[in-house]
């Protein structure tokens, strides 16, 4: 969602008029469809962790999800606010960025995959809505989009899965405090 508000601030993603006066106008439905899929990705990390029997235990505390939640909040601010000579070298630090997230606070080849497939899809159907002409990025470098999009999806997935992770893990924790009081 914020990242949404930043690239229509610095004039990266444009509505065109026709959908501005159509149901599309406030683009009220960001909000809920980001925060629906981060749920979903939130809650399939620890899913696919039990189904491949790896729990995770890398960096598992709170304090490092919410720097993790920091560092992909300075990632998706990076992408909109600092000025790159071109988008490749965006795309490179970001991609770079990303992979570095993962590596500090993941590490989990469960993690690593359902990032990029994270990224992949999200980058599918960001493709499609604007094929769709539902909204429109200012300078679109790779088959409608921005370049360093799946980056930004990549980081946003890992993100998600280590808070999933952890609310998972409190969640295992209070209910075996609960099945010793009885």
């Amino acid at each position: 969602m914020a990242e949404a508000e930043i690239w229509i601030q610095r004039n990266v993603t444009l509505f065109p008029p026709d959908v501005i006066t159509s149901i599309f106008s406030s683009a009220w439905w960001v909000p809920p469809c980001c925060g629906t899929a981060s749920a979903v990705i939130g809650l399939l990390y620890p899913c696919m962790d039990r189904h491949l029997g790896e729990p995770h235990k890398f960096k598992r505390e709170w304090s490092s999800v919410m720097r993790c939640v920091a560092v992909f909040v300075g990632i998706n601010h990076a992408s909109a606010k600092v000025d790159f000579a071109n988008n490749i070298q965006l795309s490179l630090t970001l991609a770079a960025l990303s992979i570095g997230l993962w590596w500090t606070f993941d590490r989990s080849r469960s993690g690593f995959g359902l990032g990029v497939g994270i990224a992949f899809l999200a980058t599918l159907v960001s493709q499609l809505l604007v094929y769709n002409g539902v909204y429109q990025y200012t300078s679109p470098d790779f088959l409608y989009v921005r370049s360093w999009l799946p980056c930004i999806f990549f980081a946003g997935g890992i993100t998600m899965g280590n808070i999933g992770r952890q609310l998972a893990m409190y969640e295992c924790k209070v209910i075996a405090e609960k099945s010793h009081e009885d």
